[in-house]
């Protein structure tokens, strides 16, 4: 583990799969160290080097449930969990002045007002996916849906794994609000989110959502723009979920030279 003058970046949740994927990137990472990690109270971890946990050498950093006392020794934290425990984080991360990168989905409205109140006093980088294709599909889908107009029906078709709990993903809500913000409207007046039976046709300007799941995929996600005679369809494919893990210690170093606020990874990618 380096140390000198890299930035010490806390994982959150770090027996979990995105947990893992952190820790990997912070050392894999020559500007960052692992500062921290945590896990809930009982968690046969508590109390262990991390090192040790993941089936390694000794690493000198003791797993804790004491968020606080991690954060403490820390300039930023990485949080894909839960929406209660990314709150409840986000207020202690802002009491502490860290950089806090939160790729945690299915936040509520109720949640997100936290988080801006939070954003006063840290700073926050925010962002349904982390990946640079994404993100550069997110400005895409901007601007096609910018230059047409309700003649073409606007769908976002994504699939994940089986074990993922919510739908549709983050990253299809970060691309119908892209949509949105394109054609001009609010996305959550003209989203579509669910077709059962004997639904009547289309409405004109409605923004559609599927969700697809099963097996081990990552993450695909597909923007179809579709007129009379004629469709438009802008698709990424991730096979490699590291990706995620990458892009979010690459937010956490961004945001060491920002001022408190809310930021996403386009801020961070300069798109």
């Amino acid at each position: 583990m380096i140390m000198g003058n890299t930035t010490g970046i806390a994982v959150v949740g770090a027996s979990g799969r995105m947990g893992r994927m952190l820790i990997q990137a912070i050392e894999e990472n020559e500007n960052a160290h692992i500062s921290g990690a945590t896990e809930r109270p009982g968690h046969e971890w508590i109390g262990r080097d991390l090192g040790e946990c993941l089936g390694g050498a000794p690493n000198g950093v003791t797993v804790s449930d004491e968020t606080l006392e991690v954060f403490a020794h820390s300039q930023a934290v990485v949080d894909f969990t839960a929406p209660a425990a990314t709150i409840a984080h986000s207020e202690i991360a802002a009491q502490a002045r860290l950089t806090h990168v939160i790729g945690t989905t299915g936040l509520s409205d109720d949640d997100l007002a936290k988080l801006e109140a939070a954003s006063r006093h840290a700073v926050i980088v925010r962002a349904g996916n982390m990946s640079l294709g994404v993100n550069l599909l997110t400005v895409l889908t901007r601007k096609v849906a910018e230059a047409l107009d309700a003649d073409f029906d606007i769908e976002i078709v994504e699939m994940h794994h089986h074990h993922k709990v919510d739908a549709p993903s983050g990253t299809a809500l970060m691309l119908g609000e892209a949509a949105a913000e394109g054609r001009g409207v609010n996305l959550s007046e003209v989203s579509d989110r669910g077709r059962d039976g004997h639904t009547g046709a289309r409405k004109r300007g409605d923004i559609g959502f599927a969700s697809l799941r099963g097996g081990d995929v990552i993450g695909e996600h597909e923007v179809i723009f579709a007129g009379e005679g004629e469709r438009i369809t802008l698709k990424h494919i991730a096979s490699d979920r590291m990706l995620f893990a990458r892009g979010a210690i690459k937010a956490a170093l961004w945001g060491q030279s920002q001022k408190p606020g809310e930021y996403t990874m386009l801020d961070v990618l300069g798109l």
